[in-house]
């Protein structure tokens, strides 16, 4: 089921990435499909922030196959953001990351770099000291966009 609804996030995504596609796309679409690509990386970091805090056992494949989801939906994420989708009453996303765009391109290029490295660190983690600190590295990430473009 995971792997169906990966595969769609992505089809979408290429859809809406190609030029005439996303001028066309209604910008409630474009919001549903950003939702859903920050679901399906809050579905995954759960786990891993469950591992990091001791509140389950660390398991290397586990860890690793949650890091490749959040890296991969890191890289469809800016797709999620297209022009005219920062209106609509089921949108959290500020103004800022339209009239900001080099600012808000420098938080997700983090959110890309930082989860890859996530992947890399995982890869080849014996336990979960390994991983810790590029979670964490993953999670201030996560905030910079969370604190400056993201309504509360």
């Amino acid at each position: 089921m995971k792997h169906v609804l990966i595969a769609a996030l992505i089809g979408t995504s290429t859809l809406l990435a190609s030029g005439t596609v996303s001028a066309q796309a209604k910008p409630e679409d474009v919001i549903k499909f950003r939702k859903s690509v920050y679901t399906v990386v809050g579905w995954h970091v759960r786990p891993l922030g469950a591992m990091v805090k001791g509140q389950m056992p660390f398991d290397q494949a586990v860890f690793l196959k949650n890091a490749e989801i959040v890296a991969d939906m890191a890289s469809i994420a800016p797709d999620a953001f297209a022009a005219g989708s920062d209106k609509g009453a089921e949108t959290r996303a500020k103004p800022e990351i339209w009239s900001d765009a080099a600012g808000f391109k420098k938080v997700m290029d983090n959110f890309q770099a930082e989860s890859a490295k996530l992947v890399q660190v995982a890869r080849t983690a014996k336990d979960v000291d390994a991983v810790r600190s590029q979670f964490s590295a993953l999670s201030k990430s996560c905030a910079g966009c969370h604190d400056n473009y993201r309504t509360k």
